[in-house]
């Protein structure tokens, strides 16, 4: 568990993380001793790949330590909140909130979430120098670890260290501190999933070229225009900041497919508000003697241009039914819409009914970077936090209908299969409440959220101060359960309105002590279970094992011991195993005689058993035979 991920990251290099992702990919470009081999991997490429030779880089102080830390495991625990997590509207609840450092957060959810989440909405600091954004990190390298791992020089070594522990807030502290969290956002992200990102102008260029670099220009899908606010600003060159940013990127093409998942864009103009529609084809497969009422030429109204028809593929509509079609804007000339690119008159196909519905999602049909009025601007959302608490507790949330509106613009409705919705920097938690107001309307959503806040203290003599609150996280926590009841008193909907509740702990100093003294010999080691709780244990493996924060963990008895089942992983956390009498034997005889138990894996926390426990388990697990080999694990 954390000794050997202490002991891995002790090893960390910046392309350790690069690394992995080439080899998970392209396995035979290593050789028998791991290294990467890129004569194999050029070879890969044909002639006919366009390689370039220039090109402009994306650099700044700390990329290579942002690359280190990407690089390098959390050695972190999750702490389930078990009187919270215990309660009725908790306890099935799919929903998720961590109370956190959300690099930390994410490094644990990629284990079990990678690929799987279908939008992600953050609002992070935007190093305004008043919103109290200063990067320090925890780690202590020294000036020559750095120059090692990094290979700098000392100068700039020393430039590093002083930009991640003295509280710096410059573009490079702020670029180092997003980096690493958007590589790991990219990592979360489904093939058709997108992510969103507020941002004001201090860092949208940076961010820009930030997210270019991680995500690839290829996937950029749109900068929106948010405007935040109507009372002019008296700010420097006379010009009122009424604006903010929404930066969009899609983790692949995959999110611009279409609707019918054949590519064919649907199109929202200001001329058919509400009915979407794409292009058809205006010709048929038919000959002029076939369908002569067909064979005409289409004369444009507005210029006059003439556009005959192909004596072996005739218009599909007839001469006396043009004028018709034409007055419902149903034809569609060159020149109407430029980005149509087309050449021809072509059918403006609309959507049927059902599909109108569906909203203006522009992952199914695109729409303008021009955001809509009823999104709200940031009174709106101090107004929607207000009416929860009837105090304001938390300055600038963003408005709860701007979060549902990209949210219903990047994902479609399935009731079969749940749609996961991250905010990695939650705030107020209006993520939460967008979700469940999504959810909650007749033919709603099937949304779950994970949420992730950093239990930043209350500055005292505010206003949340006063009404008790210590951290933001209570904030955000407390805002879930007041949101939850409004809507459930004004729907009545039958949906998921509680959350399971982490907590992220670092192991204390006398903890990682015992644990790195610790030795498996005939004797018991300390009982370190007790020091990080046999659920932490649980559940922080059940995540790294790829089963989320809400699996189904069942206790298994092997005489008097009691194991977990959680999918295909047995885990034997406590002390007090018996080699020697039916806890062996029953665990044995479970294997060897029910088939239906499908736990492949034995995860052995290591401080609880000795050399001659966990030989015993191997050596009588190893000798079944009659079933496939089953994996012993034991972790410290």
């Amino acid at each position: 568990m954390i000794r050997d991920i202490i002991n891995q990251n002790e090893e960390a290099q910046p392309t350790d993380r690069t690394l992995g992702l080439l080899h998970r990919d392209f396995p035979q470009c290593f050789n028998a001793e791991g290294k990467f081999d890129i004569a194999a991997f050029r070879e890969l490429l044909t002639d006919k790949v366009d390689l370039i030779k220039e090109g402009s880089g994306f650099n700044f102080l700390g990329k290579n330590y942002a690359s280190l830390l990407a690089s390098m495991d959390t050695t972190t625990v999750l702490v389930p909140d078990l009187e919270h997590n215990s309660k009725p509207e908790n306890i099935n609840s799919q929903n998720v909130y961590i109370s956190g450092d959300n690099l930390d957060a994410l490094k644990h959810l990629v284990k079990s979430y990678a690929g799987r989440v279908k939008c992600i909405y953050i609002d992070p600091p935007y190093n305004t120098g008043t919103d109290g954004f200063v990067y320090n990190d925890k780690f202590n390298f020294t000036v020559e670890e750095l120059q090692e791992k990094l290979s700098i020089g000392e100068e700039q070594a020393n430039r590093i260290l002083a930009m991640t522990t003295r509280g710096a807030a410059s573009h490079s502290a702020w670029l180092t501190f997003m980096m690493p969290r958007l590589q790991y956002a990219k990592d979360l992200l489904s093939d058709d999933g997108v992510i969103f990102i507020s941002i004001d102008d201090n860092e949208q260029a940076n961010l820009k070229l930030l997210c270019d670099h991680v995500f690839g220009e290829e996937n950029f899908v749109a900068l929106f225009p948010w405007r935040k606010r109507t009372a002019k600003s008296d700010v420097p060159f006379g010009v009122s900041k009424d604006y903010e940013w929404i930066v969009s990127y899609a983790r692949t093409d995959s999110f611009l497919a279409g609707i019918d998942g054949k590519g064919r864009k649907y199109y929202e103009t200001e001329d058919f508000p509400g009915q979407p529609w794409r292009v058809h084809d205006l010709t048929k497969q038919t000959t002029a003697s076939e369908r002569p009422n067909s064979f005409f030429t289409i004369r444009n109204p507005q210029n006059g241009k003439e556009y005959p028809a192909n004596p072996k593929r005739t218009w599909c509509i007839t001469q006396d039914t043009f004028d018709s079609y034409y007055a419902q804007k149903r034809i569609v000339f060159p020149g109407d819409y430029d980005f149509l690119k087309i050449d021809k008159p072509v059918l403006r196909y609309w959507k049927d009914n059902d599909m109108q519905k569906a909203g203006d999602r522009f992952g199914q049909y695109a729409v303008s970077t021009h955001l809509p009025s009823h999104i709200g601007m940031s009174q709106d959302g101090t107004k929607d936090l207000d009416e929860l608490f009837n105090a304001k507790i938390f300055s600038f949330p963003k408005p709860v209908s701007l979060i549902k509106h990209l949210i219903d613009g990047a994902v479609e409705k399935d009731k079969d299969e749940p749609i996961i919705i991250l905010d990695f920097f939650s705030g107020s938690g209006t993520t939460a409440q967008a979700v469940m107001e999504l959810n909650s309307v007749e033919d709603g959503y099937n949304l779950q959220y994970i949420l992730v806040q950093l239990p930043e203290k209350i500055k005292p003599n505010t206003e949340a101060y006063k009404e008790k609150y210590k951290t933001i996280d209570q904030i955000g926590q407390e805002r879930i359960r007041r949101a939850a009841a409004k809507i459930k008193s004004e729907n009545h909907a039958d949906i998921d309105y509680g959350f399971k509740h982490y907590t992220l702990q670092e192991p204390d100093e006398n903890t990682l002590d015992r644990m790195e003294k610790f030795v498996p010999t005939d004797a018991f080691g300390n009982d370190l279970v007790k020091a990080f709780g046999k659920e932490t244990v649980l559940a922080t493996y059940a995540v790294r094992d790829g089963y989320g924060l809400t699996p189904k963990i069942e206790p298994v008895k092997f005489g008097n011991y009691t194991a977990w089942l959680c999918g295909k992983h047995l885990y034997m956390i406590d002390q007090g195993f018996d080699i020697l009498g039916d806890d062996l034997t029953e665990l044995v005889d479970k294997y060897n005689k029910d088939h239906s138990f499908t736990a492949d894996t034995v995860v052995i926390f290591g401080y609880s058993f000795n050399f001659g426990q966990t030989d015993a388990i191997k050596k009588n697990l190893g000798a079944i035979t009659d079933r496939s080999r089953i994996n012993i694990d034991i972790r410290y």
